[in-house]
């Protein structure tokens, strides 16, 4: 059995499971957003701090890391740690996985993606759009159990250059 995970925020350097494979890549169609509130890790629920999610964005390539994971106990491990970290996203979307910017094949299909919602009723950390003061307070400041508040929400606004360098399609 073989499982596929993408990660486009912190799962990028702390994978936090067994994987056998990294691949480096985008999936198409989905962009970064800071619309997410946490309330268990990067806030409280009378001040949720601000997470990375996707939204669809057609057009848009949204560049990470797809881990493989091989193997019904390493995928169960794998699964498990993952339901807990990722609560408070609402959703599991299956993507093609991209390499190579100029070719229209996937490198992996079916890769599973943890994304949160913009559906209030089912996503009720949803907290959408806001002018980019706000999501700054609420990315660096409403971290009371990180040591180095800053240092997650720098690396993944940081990631996509990083991500994707020399691909030339970044500036």
């Amino acid at each position: 059995m073989v499982m596929w995970v993408f990660g486009y925020g912190s799962l990028i350097w702390k994978a936090g499971f067994q994987y056998d494979q990294k691949v480096a890549g985008f999936i198409k169609g989905y962009r970064r957003v800071f619309y997410q509130g946490s309330t268990d890790h990067r806030g409280t629920p009378a001040f949720p701090g601000r997470t990375v999610t996707l939204e669809p964005a057609p057009g848009d390539l949204c560049w990470g890391v797809a881990y493989k994971v091989n193997g019904e106990d390493d995928e169960h491990i794998a699964l498990t740690y993952l339901e807990v970290r990722e609560k408070q996203y609402d959703q599991k979307v299956y993507v093609d996985l991209f390499t190579d910017p100029s070719s229209p094949i996937p490198a992996v299909s079916g890769v599973m993606v943890y994304v949160a919602s913009a559906d209030t009723k089912a996503n009720k950390n949803y907290l959408g759009p806001a002018p980019i003061e706000e999501i700054a307070k609420g990315t660096i400041w409403s971290q009371p159990r990180l040591p180095i508040p800053i240092r997650s929400s720098s690396k993944s606004i940081r990631m996509p250059r990083f991500a994707c360098e020399g691909c030339g399609k970044c500036s």
